[in-house]
């Protein structure tokens, strides 16, 4: 995305608000996880399915400003059928290659908010494993 200037850059993020990738409930999920922050009416729930250490599936629900769609919606791409131990290791420094700098920089809770989720639900998942649940 670096290469794309500014205008190219709000395109992007708004084809990924208006037509958001992986989005909707998927019926038996490992793991479903809603995240949001206090003070702010963003919404971003992930389900997933995992097999064999990897992200087989992942969509998304939510609601929220057009960041915190947009964000969410570019990382289920990202991340399909990625391992989990590297999708949990992963930084903002996506978010800023995929959404820019300025995005992420000005509405960093917003940016965050589908990541942030993402690593919450893995950590759950391994929760459930460990429990024997999964």
């Amino acid at each position: 995305m670096s290469d794309f200037d500014r205008g190219e850059q709000l395109e992007y993020i708004l084809d990924h608000y208006q037509h958001p990738r992986n989005f909707g409930p998927m019926p038996g999920a490992d793991v479903h996880l809603q995240g949001g922050h206090s003070g702010c009416s963003d919404t971003v729930t992930i389900y997933l399915k995992i097999r064999d250490g990897k992200i087989q599936a992942v969509s998304y629900e939510g609601q929220g400003c057009t960041i915190s769609q947009a964000a969410a919606s570019m990382l289920t791409e990202h991340v399909q059928g990625m391992p989990i131990d590297r999708a949990s290791e992963m930084d903002y420094q996506f978010l800023i290659d995929e959404l820019g700098e300025e995005p992420v920089k000005t509405r960093p809770r917003c940016a965050t908010l589908g990541l942030d989720t993402l690593k919450a639900a893995l950590e759950e998942y391994r929760k459930k494993q460990a429990r024997g649940e999964v």
